[in-house]
């Protein structure tokens, strides 16, 4: 019995035939193109999950680290300070803000990380998904499911759309990401298949159009604080879809609206430094003193 799917409606399919989650359609799908043991799959997972939390807590943990551009370094821990009467998001969602602010911090500072999809997207899945598992009472194996849900969704958007900002803009990275994140936390909250994916187009549906402007062409500025934005579309796209609030686009359109869309992009918004941010006066400015790092 084939548990391979190539697009979100095959995918559905095998949900409904099997009833099984979108989780443990991509989990059979993997043990049977893999030939690995189940518990050698979840071996696998487990480390994902142990890199993804020691990424979200590394700035927080030790003292905080420069990037390699010089341009971030302490912000996570600049958001888990700020006082409580002006946290407007939420415990969760703050905590989930803070988490992927973090993830940011330690690739740019030569730091592990699980590129979820991408280096650039990296903060986005774990922050979601951790965040909610401290906040919500799910078990550690619906943690490791949300994160097989989530790597279903990447796997849908790397096979039939696109990760690669210098591809189709930001919305292909954080935009990825965010659907990946708001899938998995729809089925983590008990959401159904059709939720999941709906949620997912929800989040990419927010950030179509975003652009790939990193200053002075480095992975960190406004990288870091549009993971964040993607961790806050992931959470929005995922409750608007529990309530039954859905997208008239399907997933398999909007992943090609995605990629037509970034393929329209002019190419100095596709992650070559020479549009959007990355062209502000006061950026250029300060490209004199450092060459050597480009």
């Amino acid at each position: 019995m084939s548990y391979d799917f190539t697009n979100a409606k095959k995918l559905l399919a095998l949900c409904s035939e099997h009833n099984m989650k979108i989780s443990e359609v991509m989990l059979e799908r993997e043990l049977e193109l893999s030939g690995m043991s189940r518990s050698a799959l979840f071996e696998m997972v487990d480390r994902c999950l142990r890199v993804m939390e020691s990424s979200t807590n590394r700035s927080l943990d030790e003292e905080p680290v420069k990037s390699m551009g010089g341009l971030i370094g302490g912000e996570s821990r600049q958001m888990r300070n700020l006082s409580e009467d002006k946290v407007i998001c939420g415990t969760v969602l703050h905590k989930a803000l803070t988490m992927a602010l973090s993830v940011a911090e330690t690739n740019a500072s030569m730091g592990v990380i699980v590129a979820a999809p991408t280096a650039g997207s990296a903060g986005v899945v774990p922050a979601s998904l951790l965040a909610v598992y401290e906040w919500a009472d799910v078990s550690l194996d619906a943690l490791r499911l949300g994160l097989i849900n989530a790597g279903a969704l990447g796997y849908l958007f790397t096979k039939n759309g696109s990760v690669a900002g210098a591809d189709a803009g930001c919305q292909a990275e954080v935009g990825s990401a965010s659907a990946m994140a708001a899938s998995a936390l729809a089925e983590m909250l008990g959401g159904t298949p059709e939720q999941c994916c709906n949620a997912a187009s929800i989040a990419v549906s927010n950030l179509l159009g975003l652009v790939c402007d990193p200053i002075r062409g480095l992975v960190e500025v406004p990288c870091q604080t549009r993971n964040a934005i993607g961790v806050a579309g992931a959470f929005t796209a995922a409750e608007l879809s529990l309530a039954g609030i859905t997208s008239p686009v399907p997933l398999d359109e909007m992943i090609d609206i995605m990629v037509d869309v970034g393929h329209s992009l002019p190419e100095s918004l596709r992650e070559t430094g020479k549009g959007g941010c990355a062209c502000a006066p006061s950026v250029c400015s300060g490209l004199r003193g450092i060459q050597h790092l480009l």
